[in-house]
């Protein structure tokens, strides 16, 4: 029972884990009621509270986003300027234990409401247009910003080119601040503050002025007797254009204006054809028709103003704030009022998830940052025939583009006899300066991009002044301040009317500008230093196995040798008799030995024969499994040994971006300021990512400012230059040092650049078009890049498909290794000799033994000459038995001059006759007849060896 009870101990333990964690799940939860507080100074059952209420509706019908609580309000109403009797109303929403206050859109008034709210630390969400651009603590303000905005038609000005501008302003706190604007770029601006009786009286004076330009900056609401206005004063034609200041340009009736050719645009900050926007206004009047029977603003219309819509997301931006906190923290109804001013204890942490809400709503992305709303998008609309038509968008990191510029302006009613202003920048070969004192003007330039620009010129009929760019610089964005430099700003100013040069297409120049149709396409590329041809090593014929492969086959090699070896030794089979013929003294030998096993061992690696064969089943195994192993390698190191030998191979460090991104040891860089630097500073793909981390670490020596300077670099060495196909192209063909590693990173192309909806583009597009099926700019291209007189002879390129002579460089390492084996088997050889003239005079001397007592049969002498053990006698104690008396002791220099005399004499001799060169005067056999009868073989055995092949046995007293 006991032993039960411990093993139930863990299932206790892990209930009791599980209870606590759903006890600690439960606490961090929300109440099952929030309530919220609304100011609003619109009228009953308006656009304002109707989307409100829905939007309360919504959040509370939804089953995800909080199941468990409710969302309950308090709507008030106040007028426009009675901010005393909405602070009391406010006061008296917050004794009644509010978590968040919603409104008003009116600017006073929320003011006054935000100052209670910060002091209670009671989460403020507002849809207004802030004024005092400074940062509240306890605010969430939906509308974007009062800086945005005034960036947004700051960017639309510039972009239409408007040179003076009259504005007319309702409010001293107007949305535009267009005073320094027009101090900046020299811009004439006349500025009017109206209200609706004045509106007709400033109208004809602008008019008067001849002003066409206009910026309405007024009530929504009075929008309309401003247009009777416009419409009373005939100024409705095509050369008048009006930017309306807000954002609710689709709820106005421009019926009259609409076949006129008036130009009218504006942005708009809630996308009606978007279909979640549509899905959400279809349940908008479905609530509307059930609740209030009022749908005709919303079925009229089919579109919702920028304060309702505000006033909805507002509504979601606070419900998910909750959802937020309810994960991390419990929320506890506040218990404060306006008259104890002690703060709410958890409306920073509330204020701070609400803060940090990123949602898609009515009004487009949203995100915020300090309150402030830092993330949403403005479609830049203009006034057709037929609708309104989107021509472009703004957001805060994109700024304007431009969809559709065609839209802005009427080519056939643009002068084009008059001369262009043509900005560029000096690169060689496409614009290049003549430095002499008799160039002026246009002479002065020349290249490639100076000849298209003359032939397009001359195609269209314009004429034009050519000029540097001040900075020197191609145009590129600052990522901090947006601002952009080089022939870029210059377009974007209206200081120039073409920029010609190497000048790339992009995506965020084509947002600022405009580009004719491409006459040149590239890439970006590697340029890199030839790199040196590996110097052929002496024994690079031992290439083709890596190292560890030969220290494997020796390892292999001494293996087998020493197994076989000992295999050997305990087979009975691989034993044999030495002298078959002896039958008397059997002497048993094995041809394995340790020397006999190295050596059969080598033969086989080397594929040659050996006198040496396994005879035993465990030797020839050993030999096959050996065999098999060398048909292998031998046959492997042969394939490859052609490939290492007879194929010149060029080594690079490097052979893509890859490898440039994974390395440390080579640096690279780009060209400052220009496309291929913007290519890898907004690449979205991790290796180029990767690159432009290294490159901005490293801004000092990765950047250069001009291509010369970046060659420079390239040539001195371990810097890799990364830069556009078509320069790199230019630059190889004349320095053979150089190189280009790798393909094209990406595809784009150089255009001429124009301002902003230039009708000069398109002319200038078919032209360039004309050019190219002509084939005067390939005619062109082969001018200035192929010129002879300026290319240098570069080797084959096919030096990785062709084989080349072998030189002494590539196999000399085998004369090397005949040579070292020549002397070692010398010195061998001499070791031998020396040896053997050592151990001679501690052999045992035949002359001891008369000869009497050989042929007298001594058993003694008998048994001595047994135990001799088969050593060698030299021919000198053979020779004994005939010689009177000892041959004298030579020196080693004498043996060795004695040995080299006799080869010389004897070259032709196959076998050595050592008898005749120790005793030339007697013969053994001759000799020994005088003693011993041959023909009677009963006295004496003796078996003996004499060196160099002299060999003498006899058996029962016979000489064999």
């Amino acid at each position: 029972m006991k032993s039960n009870q411990m093993l139930d101990f863990p299932k206790h333990r892990t209930y009791i884990c599980l209870h606590l964690f759903v006890l600690l799940r439960n606490s961090l939860t929300l109440p099952p009621v929030i309530h919220v507080g609304a100011i609003s100074s619109e009228k009953h059952n308006g656009p304002i509270e109707l989307a409100f209420k829905y939007a309360i509706h919504s959040v509370n019908k939804d089953t995800i986003l909080l199941p468990d609580t409710k969302i309950t309000f308090d709507l008030q109403h106040v007028d426009n300027d009675d901010s005393f009797h909405a602070c009391q109303k406010v006061c008296t929403q917050i004794n009644s234990g509010i978590q968040a206050v919603f409104g008003p859109f009116n600017a006073m008034l929320g003011a006054h409401i935000h100052s209670v709210c910060d002091a209670l630390d009671i989460p403020h969400l507002q849809s207004r247009i802030d004024l005092q651009m400074e940062d509240t603590e306890f605010s969430i303000n939906l509308h974007p910003t009062q800086k945005y905005v005034n960036t947004a038609f700051e960017d639309v000005i510039r972009y239409l080119n408007w040179t003076k501008a009259g504005i007319l302003y309702e409010k001293d706190y107007g949305v535009l601040q267009l005073r320094k604007f027009g101090q900046m770029y020299d811009m004439e601006i006349h500025l009017r503050q109206v209200n609706p009786t004045t509106y007709v009286k400033v109208l004809n004076e602008l008019k008067g002025k001849d002003i066409h330009n206009l910026v309405i900056d007024i009530n929504t609401g009075n929008i309309s007797i401003l247009l009777k206005g416009i419409l009373q004063l005939e100024m409705n034609e095509y050369k008048y254009h009006y930017l309306l200041t807000s954002f609710d340009i689709e709820s106005f009736d421009l019926e009259d204006f609409k076949y006129n050719f008036v130009n009218i645009t504006s942005f708009r900050l809630v996308d009606v054809g978007d279909i979640n926007v549509r899905n959400i206004l279809k349940g908008m009047e479905d609530y509307n028709s059930e609740h209030n029977n009022n749908t005709i603003y919303y079925r009229e219309l089919r579109t919702i103003k920028t304060e309702p819509a505000l006033v909805y997301d507002s509504v979601y931006v606070f419900a998910i704030g909750l959802k937020t906190l309810k994960q991390s923290l419990t929320l506890h109804i506040s218990n404060v009022s306006c008259e104890s001013e002690n703060p709410w204890i958890e409306g920073l942490s509330l204020i701070n998830y609400i803060n940090s809400v990123e949602w898609r709503g009515l009004s487009g992305p949203i995100q915020f940052k300090e309150g402030q709303r830092t993330q949403f998008k403005l479609d830049l609309v203009k006034l057709r025939q037929h609708s309104l038509v989107k021509v472009g968008e703004w957001s805060p990191q994109t700024r304007l583009n431009i969809t559709e510029p065609s839209l802005f302006y009427d080519n056939n009613t643009v002068n084009i006899t008059r001369t262009l202003v043509v900005i560029t920048i000096l690169e060689t070969p496409y614009v290049m300066m003549h430095y002499g004192k008799n160039f002026t003007g246009n002479e002065r330039f020349y290249g490639f991009c100076i000849d298209i620009l003359e032939l397009i010129a001359r195609d269209i009929g314009f004429d034009y002044i050519l000029d540097l760019v001040p900075d020197r610089k191609y145009g590129a964005q600052d990522p901090f301040s947006g601002e952009w430099n080089g022939m870029v700003s210059q377009l974007m100013k209206y200081k120039a009317d073409l920029a010609v040069g190497s000048m790339t297409i992009t995506y965020a120049r084509e947002s600022v500008i405009d580009f004719t149709k491409p006459f040149m396409n590239l890439g970006i590329s590697i340029l890199f230093k030839v790199p040196s041809s590996p110097a052929s090593r002496l024994f690079s014929f031992m290439n083709p196995l890596a190292y560890d492969v030969w220290l494997y086959v020796l390892s292999a090699y001494f293996s087998v040798s020493f197994t076989i070896h000992i295999v050997a030794k305990f087979s009975p089979f691989e034993w044999r008799d030495k002298y078959l013929c002896d039958k008397k003294i059997p002497t048993i030998t094995n041809q394995f030995s340790l020397a006999n096993s190295f050596w059969f061992t080598i033969g086989t690696l080397m594929q040659q024969g050996s006198d040496i064969n396994p005879k035993s089943i465990s030797t020839r195994i050993v030999s096959a499994v050996w065999w098999f192993f060398t048909l292998i390698i031998i046959a492997s190191y042969t394939a490859n040994l052609a490939a290492f030998l007879t194929v010149e191979r060029m080594i690079t460090p490097i052979e893509n971006a890859e490898d440039l991104a994974s390395q440390t040891e080579i640096s690279y860089g780009t060209l400052e300021s220009g496309s291929t630097m913007t290519f890898f500073r907004d690449s979205i793909i991790e290796t180029y990512r990767k690159m432009w981390r290294n490159m901005e670490n490293k801004k000092a020596t990765a950047f250069t400012t001009t291509y010369e300077e970046g060659i420079k670099r390239v040539n001195q060495g371990n810097y890799a230059f990364l830069m556009e196909s078509t320069m790199l192209d230019y630059i190889v063909q004349r320095d053979c040092n150089l190189t280009q590693i790798g393909g094209l990173l990406d595809t784009k192309g150089y255009g001429i650049a124009t301002p902003k909806g230039s009708p000069w583009r398109d002319k200038m597009s078919l032209s360039i078009l004309e050019l190219q099926e002509k084939g005067d700019i390939q005619i062109l291209y082969d001018k200035w890049w192929k010129n002879a007189s300026d290319t240098c002879i570069r080797k084959s390129n096919n030096k990785q498909t062709k084989a080349n002579a072998l030189g002494l460089d590539n196999i000399g390492g085998v004369f090397v290794v005949l040579l070292v084996g020549i002397c070692l088997a010398v010195c061998v050889a001499i070791f031998e000799f020396w040896y053997h003239y050592r151990t001679r005079n501690s052999r045992i001397d035949l002359l001891e033994y008369p000869i009497s007592k050989i042929l007298e049969g001594d058993q003694s002498v008998e048994l001595e000459l047994i135990q001799m053990d088969e050593r060698l006698l030299p021919c000198k104690h053979v020779t004994a038995y005939c010689c009177s008396e000892k041959p004298a002791q030579l020196s080693l220099c004498g043996e060795m001059m004695d040995e080299f005399r006799y080869a010389l004499r004897c070259m032709d001799s196959h076998k050595r006759p050592a008898f005749k060169r120790r005793c030339p005067a007697c013969t053994l056999f001759k000799d020994v007849k005088d003693f011993v009868n041959i023909e009677n073989r009963t006295i004496i055995d003796v078996h003996f060896n004499l060196p160099g092949g002299c060999e003498t046995t006899e058996s029962n007293g016979s000489v064999m």
